[in-house]
C-alpha cells in the first residue's frame, strides 16, 4: 500500500478538509465534520451539565432556550439542534460548545439589564457556533497531535484522579484568536439586528464586563478570561453600530421585562450546595460536615469537594459514590485498572457505617498512595480518598485519615437553614442614588456591589419608576 508523506499527504488533507464557512462564506480548513461537530456538543454538554449543574428554574429555563432559539433562527446555521441553558455558576460567564450547545451562567444573567443586552452575549455565543471557531480550534489541534488543554488542580501525577478536570471543561478553555473574538462579536451584532433589538445596548455588556474586573481586584470575569479582550473591542462595535442602519425605531429593549424575570434569582454562591468556613466544610443540603486540612487549597465543585497541600503533592477529595453499599463502593474503586489495596475493613465514622482500605494506584509518573473510606449517610454512599505521591504519603497520611475520619452527620440547626441570598426587584417611588436607598432599605452586600448590578455608580441619581435590583437575605457564612 502506498503511503503520502510530506506535501502530498498537506494536500490530501487538503482536498478532504476545505469547506466554506457557513457564516462567513470564507474558505477554511476543517477536519471536523457538521455530524461529528454535533455528537461531540452531545458529549461534552452531558459532561457539563454534571460538572456544573442546571439551575432549578424551569420558568427561566423555558425563556432561555425560547429566546436562544429565535436568535438562533435567524442565524446561517438554522438546523442545529440548538440548546441554551443556564448553568448554576455565580461567575460572570457564557459559553458555547460545538453543534449549538449554548449557556449563560445565572451570575451574568444577574448583571445584565436588558433583554437587548442579553441578545449581545447570546449572539455572540451563537457566532462562535456559526463561524465553528471551536471545530477550527479543534482541527489545529487534531495537526498538532494535541489533545485538549485540560487543567488539573494538583500535580500532573494527581491530576488524574483529582474528578475535576473533564474533556468539556477543555473545551471551555480552547482560546480564540483576535480575529475569532472580533468575528463573534459582528456575528453577534447581525443576530442582535435580526432579532430586532437595539443594537446601542450592546457595548453596554463591555462596560459591565469592564466593571466586574475593577471591582474584583483586578480579577478578570470568565467571559473574558476565556474570550480574550482587545482593547479597542468595545469601539469597534460602536463602530459598527454607527455604520449600520440609524433608524432604530421598531427595536426592542425589554429591560423592564427582563428585570422582572430576574426576581428571586439566586445571587452570587450558594450555600446550600455547600460552603467552607475556616477548614470545615458543610453541606445543608445533603446534612454532612467534614474537617479538611489546615492551610490546603479548597474547592466546592458539582462533582466533588477537593483540599489539595500546599506544595501541590497531596489531594482529599470527597464524591458520591454510585453503589449501593459502603462496600461495594471500596471494592469498586480498589478494582479500577492501575490499583492494589489491603483488604477492606468495616468501621464507624461520625457514628455513620463505613469501609476503608488502603490502597495504591500506578501512573505513569509513579504510584501514589493513600487511603479510601466511603460512609453510609442517609440513604448514599460517600466516597472521601486522600493520597499522595509514594515518597511523601509517609509524611501526610496522619493529616490525610484525620480527615477522612472527620465526615459526620450535620445536625447544627444554623448550618441546616442557611440560604442564599436573592434578588428582589425595587420600583422606585421617589428620585434616589443606589447609596441613598442602602441607607433606607437594607442589604447583605455593599452598596457598590448593588451598583455595579445595575451598571450604574453608587451616587448616580435614579428617576421615580426605574426598577432596581437588590440583594436580599442573609450575610453568606464567612
Amino acid at each position: 500500500m502506498n503511503r503520502l508523506t510530506g506535501p502530498a499527504l498537506l494536500a490530501a488533507l487538503g482536498a478532504l478538509g476545505c469547506a466554506t464557512n457557513p457564516a462567513t462564506g470564507a474558505r477554511q480548513f476543517m477536519l471536523v465534520s457538521e455530524s461529528q461537530e454535533i455528537a461531540m456538543g452531545r458529549d461534552y454538554d452531558k459532561q457539563v451539565v454534571a460538572s456544573i449543574g442546571l439551575y432549578a428554574d424551569s420558568a427561566l429555563q423555558r425563556y432561555i432556550q425560547q429566546f436562544g432559539m429565535r436568535l438562533a433562527a435567524t442565524s446561517e446555521r438554522p438546523n442545529l439542534p440548538w440548546t441554551f441553558h443556564v448553568v448554576d455558576d455565580p461567575v460572570v460567564n457564557a459559553f458555547a460548545l460545538p453543534g449549538g450547545f449554548i449557556y449563560v451562567t445565572r451570575g451574568i444573567l444577574a448583571h445584565l439589564n436588558s433583554e437587548a443586552e442579553l441578545a449581545g452575549v447570546v449572539g455572540h455565543e451563537i457566532g462562535h457556533v456559526t463561524a465553528r471557531h471551536s471545530a477550527s480550534q479543534m482541527t489545529k489541534q487534531q495537526l498538532a497531535q494535541v489533545g485538549l488543554a485540560v487543567g488539573a488542580i494538583a500535580s500532573p501525577e494527581l491530576g488524574r484522579y483529582t474528578g475535576l478536570a473533564s474533556q468539556a471543561l477543555g473545551v471551555l478553555f480552547l482560546k480564540y484568536s483576535r480575529d475569532n473574538e472580533s468575528q463573534a462579536d459582528e456575528l453577534g451584532l447581525r443576530y442582535l439586528r435580526r432579532g430586532r433589538y437595539d443594537p446601542r445596548e450592546m457595548p453596554h455588556v463591555f462596560e459591565m464586563l469592564t466593571r466586574v474586573s475593577a471591582q474584583g481586584g483586578g480579577r478578570v470575569p470568565e467571559w473574558l478570561a476565556t474570550h480574550p479582550n482587545p482593547e479597542n473591542r468595545r469601539g469597534r462595535i460602536e463602530q459598527q453600530i454607527a455604520a449600520g442602519p440609524q433608524d432604530f425605531s421598531g427595536t426592542a429593549v425589554n429591560a423592564e421585562s427582563y428585570l422582572r424575570r430576574l426576581a428571586g434569582l439566586v445571587f452570587g454562591a450558594d450555600p446550600r450546595e455547600g460552603y467552607f468556613k475556616g477548614g470545615e466544610f458543610f453541606h445543608p443540603a445533603l446534612r454532612f460536615r467534614i474537617s479538611l486540612p489546615d492551610g490546603w487549597k479548597t474547592s466546592n465543585a458539582r462533582q466533588a469537594v477537593t483540599a489539595v497541600s500546599p506544595e501541590q503533592d497531596a489531594v482529599v477529595e470527597l464524591s458520591l459514590a454510585h453503589e449501593a453499599s459502603a462496600d461495594a463502593a471500596v471494592r469498586a474503586f480498589l478494582g479500577q485498572q492501575g490499583f492494589t489495596g489491603g483488604y477492606p475493613y468495616r468501621a464507624s465514622v461520625g457514628g455513620l457505617p463505613a469501609v476503608s482500605a488502603a490502597f495504591a494506584a500506578a501512573t505513569d509518573n509513579g504510584t501514589l498512595r493513600g487511603t479510601v473510606v466511603c460512609v453510609e449517610h442517609r440513604g448514599a454512599v460517600y466516597r472521601v480518598v486522600g493520597y499522595a505521591v509514594e515518597a511523601r504519603w509517609g509524611g501526610y497520611q496522619a493529616t490525610v485519615e484525620r480527615a477522612l475520619q472527620s465526615f459526620q452527620p450535620l445536625t447544627d440547626p444554623a448550618a441546616l437553614n442557611v440560604q442564599p441570598q436573592r434578588l428582589d426587584i425595587v420600583k422606585l417611588d421617589r428620585p434616589t442614588t443606589i447609596a441613598g436607598l442602602a441607607r433606607q432599605r437594607a442589604s447583605p452586600v455593599t452598596p457598590a456591589t448593588l451598583a455595579l448590578l445595575n451598571q450604574v455608580d453608587p451616587e448616580t441619581p435614579l428617576d421615580a419608576g426605574r426598577l432596581v435590583k437588590w440583594v436580599v437575605g442573609a450575610p453568606l457564612p464567612e
